[in-house]
């Protein structure tokens, strides 16, 4: 077992901009703990790649954030978590902590919609594995997922993030859901928090909407504090990389963090 220690990074990856809504999170609950951010945006969105192919980015991405030895590496996408995570934990062993952003999110739905039904929206990668059906039926807490593949959205999100546009694809994605008497909506991908205030608006604040940002933000420092790696004398340094620069990713990670953030190109497909 290799012996890790507090001041170590956690490390985030996702095709973009959407594991920023977890890095945030975590930033804001771990303000001591330093990051390691990778942005595949060389090959953003992952949710309408083959599960092959998204194992091949996510392990390649897995090696780097182990040369930066990192204590913690965090999938932060649900088409990479639902794709790659046993593959990644298998190569990762003892390296680093290893962890996806849906078990976080099926154990806080076990604890607090139990017999609720409840809408998904997330990429076509992530529906068609029925990942959460799956999950959730394995808690028997008699759940009802009604599904919904919101295929462009991200992409969307990556390019506009909030501009109007992403309203009319909203309408077209939430309409089928909108008379399905829900309790509750989950964004299963994280980009789709970018937009929450358009979904809660559309649903007339009449649903709840289940961001997982939070949710897995705090399952990190639960996680943390049962290995004895919670970082409390550091000072939160921040270090972005990104496959391909683009704007609206460095236009992301100002409107998160609030700062100007240094990208730095990491070339990784080279």
């Amino acid at each position: 077992m290799i012996k890790h220690i507090p001041s170590q990074p956690i490390g985030i990856f996702d095709s973009g901009i959407g594991g920023l809504t977890v890095a945030h999170a975590i930033v804001k609950q771990l303000p001591k703990e330093n990051i390691i951010y990778f942005g595949d945006t060389a090959h953003l969105p992952y949710g309408d790649k083959s599960a092959a192919t998204i194992q091949a980015y996510s392990i390649k991405i897995a090696h780097m954030l182990l040369q930066q030895e990192c204590k913690l590496i965090l999938i932060a996408c649900n088409s990479a978590s639902t794709a790659a995570f046993e593959l990644i934990k298998e190569y990762v062993g003892t390296k680093a902590i290893v962890m996806n952003v849906i078990d976080p999110l099926v154990h806080h739905l076990r604890d607090h919609y139990s017999h609720k039904h409840l809408g998904l929206i997330a990429t076509r990668q992530t529906v068609n594995s029925n990942v959460y059906k799956k999950k959730i039926d394995d808690v028997n807490r008699g759940i009802k997922i009604t599904s919904q593949a919101t295929n462009l959205l991200a992409s969307a999100i990556e390019e506009f993030q909030n501009n109007p546009v992403i309203d009319s694809l909203l309408k077209e994605y939430l309409t089928p859901l909108k008379n399905k008497d829900l309790d509750a909506l989950i964004l299963a991908c994280t980009h789709y928090p970018v937009v929450k205030n358009k979904i809660v608006d559309f649903f007339e604040n009449k649903i709840d909407i289940i961001d997982p940002s939070d949710i897995v933000a705090h399952a990190v420092k639960t996680k943390l504090e049962n290995h004895d790696l919670l970082n409390t004398n550091g000072n939160s340094n921040k270090h972005f990389y990104v496959s391909d620069y683009t704007e609206s990713f460095a236009a992301g990670t100002k409107i998160f963090f609030e700062e100007d953030i240094a990208l730095e190109h990491y070339p990784l497909w080279e």
